[in-house]
């Protein structure tokens, strides 16, 4: 092998490290008020798709996240509860930089434009479906009905 060369499970080790990275920063996500969660799980089970799959499945069927990461796998959406929780984070994580760093107007508008971006996306993705698949669902053949 060639020096400087990256192997796949070299690979595979860099993704397994920045997903339990991934992991701890939804944990720290979870007990502070304005730090995400689900960004950060949403990006460790990215990284477990690419590194662990028995990690992925775990987080997947986490009985707390893992709706809300299903949700966002299959369909796109975020619940009303997460976009309200989201968008209140985000509002009140610009008005502690405003009043903490006490920015010029251009900072001040260039923060708001970014944060502001990231609030339209949020609040335009989808609600979930109620005839979101099930767990049973993910992986097995189709179910046929008993007419």
């Amino acid at each position: 092998m060639k020096p400087g060369r990256v192997t796949a499970l070299t690979l595979r080790a860099g993704y397994f490290i920045l997903g339990i990275l991934m992991l701890v920063l939804a944990f720290i996500g979870a007990l502070l008020p304005l730090m995400p969660t689900t960004i950060f799980l949403i990006l460790a089970v990215w990284c477990f798709t690419r590194s662990s799959p028995r990690l992925e499945t775990w987080v997947m069927n986490h009985p707390t996240f893992g709706p809300t990461l299903r949700a966002w796998r299959d369909q796109g959406a975020i619940s009303m509860r997460a976009k309200a929780m989201a968008l209140t984070g985000m509002a009140g994580g610009y008005v502690v930089f405003y009043l903490a760093a006490r920015p010029g107007i251009w900072l001040a508008l260039f923060v708001g434009l970014l944060i502001g971006g990231c609030a339209f996306y949020v609040g335009s993705r989808p609600l979930p479906s109620a005839s979101a698949p099930s767990d049973a669902d993910h992986g097995g053949p189709p179910q046929k009905s008993s007419d």
